[in-house]
């Protein structure tokens, strides 16, 4: 089985009419070798396939990838379908660098985020296993750069000097 990590990040939008990359999705699926959702993979690594939504000056949601029984695809954050974001076409996609999806979120209104990033999923980590769990984002458009680690976040803004 080979579990994916999938970063989406809003397209734009009139609110933001650039896209946004503080603003999304990060959440690991199994994909077939074309880019696609892998159905039956994800019968057996549900629990793995996990979500992070991030939303620029707002904490991180965390839930799980769910196949609902009205054959929808969705985020869902919490048990029951009240805070399911579900995800149009979601197993017709390709998810490869460059493509569009759209996701209904908790407001009801329909969202398009661009596929940023599709890397292999890290392997679980054993209970006190060293690890390099930091992160770093940095994008041209952006004034900032955000690295994180397993325990910490800080954020640093970059000098008008373009150092």
């Amino acid at each position: 089985m080979s579990l994916k990590r999938i970063h989406l990040e809003l397209a734009r939008t009139p609110q933001f009419p650039d896209g946004s990359n503080l603003h999304g999705y990060e959440f690991n699926a199994p994909l077939t070798a074309d880019g696609h959702l892998d159905g039956e993979t994800w019968k057996q690594a549900k629990a793995q396939c996990t979500v992070r939504r991030f939303w620029s000056k707002s904490e991180d949601e965390h839930g799980l990838l769910i196949h609902r029984r009205d054959g929808a695809w969705a985020f869902s954050y919490k048990p029951g379908d009240d805070d399911d974001e579900p995800i149009f076409r979601f197993d017709k996609h390709r998810f490869v660098v460059g493509e569009y999806v759209s996701v209904t979120e908790h407001d009801g209104i329909a969202r398009p985020y661009r596929v940023a990033r599709v890397l292999a999923r890290a392997p679980a980590r054993s209970a006190g296993a060293a690890t390099d769990a930091s992160r770093l984002a940095v994008s041209a458009k952006s004034r900032y750069l955000t690295l994180t680690t397993e325990n910490s976040r800080a954020q640093f803004t970059r000098s008008p000097h373009g150092s």
